[in-house]
Order: structure tokens, then sequence, then C-alpha cells
């Protein structure tokens, strides 16, 4: 990523919300599609052209879990930790999904193929143990099943 921000791809972007009021989050999450997460860089560009502290934008990108500082996997992993997936057994999908991707929690593989994430809860308790992959659920999962899983991917 350049030291400066890129205002050929960038300019079309902050001309559009220039002097709109609210338009902070808007910026960020166009900014965010454009790069795939928002670099430093960006957010320096944002602040100077949008003439906004960098304290603020901060702010807003560390409050909100939609932003990401980092550059993420093309696939998000998430696994659930709620009590009905703990209780049928989620330690071993969490650690079946560790193992198969040779990385942490909130992590991402050194080929950006995979982020990994724990949620509190996915809302499929019925499914437990259940994981989450994009926008697709797999649910009464084993370590086995969840290999299975994430080679399709």
């Amino acid at each position: 990523m350049p030291e400066s921000c890129d205002l050929a791809k960038m300019g079309p972007l902050l001309e559009k919300y220039r002097g709109q009021d609210g338009m902070l989050i808007p910026v960020l999450q166009d900014a965010q599609a454009l790069y795939g997460y928002l670099p430093e860089e960006v957010l320096v560009c944002i602040g100077r052209e949008l003439k906004i502290p960098l304290s603020r934008i901060y702010g807003v990108v560390t409050f909100y879990a939609q932003f990401y500082l980092t550059p993420r996997g093309r696939h998000t992993v998430r696994v659930c930790r709620g009590t009905a997936c703990h209780v049928r057994g989620g330690k071993q999908i969490l650690k079946a999904v560790q193992e198969f991707l040779g990385i942490e929690e909130n992590e991402t593989t050194p080929d950006f193929k995979f982020t990994f994430e724990t949620v509190a809860c996915l809302g499929a308790c019925a499914l437990s143990p259940v994981l989450l992959v994009d926008k697709k659920y797999y649910g009464k999962l084993t370590p086995t099943k969840v290999e299975q899983v994430l080679k399709q991917y």
C-alpha cells in the first residue's frame, strides 16, 4: 500500500460524500469495500480530505465490529461459543478449526484464504455445534466434518 492515499481510487468516493452530515460511516464502509480493509493511509486520507480528526475516525473504526484495520481472508470462518454448542462439543470444533487452518482466533491465514473468528451465538442452536463459513451454516459437526467442510474452500 502506498504511503499516501490513491486519490484516483478514493477521489470519487470522497466527492460522493463531501459536505454531507453523518457521512463518516458510509465513507468508511465504501473505502473498506474498495480495499478489503481500512489501511492507515486511507484513514489519514479520509481525515485530511473530509476534514475529520483522525482520532474521531479511529474511534468509529474501533467501536464498530464491521470495520477491519488488517487484511482479511477471502473466507471468514466463525465458530459458535454459545451454550448449546459448548455443551454439544463446541470446544472440539474450535480446536479442529484451529488445527486445520493453523491459526488462532482473530487471525488470518498467511495465504489470506481464511480469517477465523468466534462468536457468542450464531442463532442456530438446534444445529449445534455449528460454524459459519461466509454466509453458509454447517451444523451437527464433529472434528472430522469440520475438515471436510473447510476442504471445500
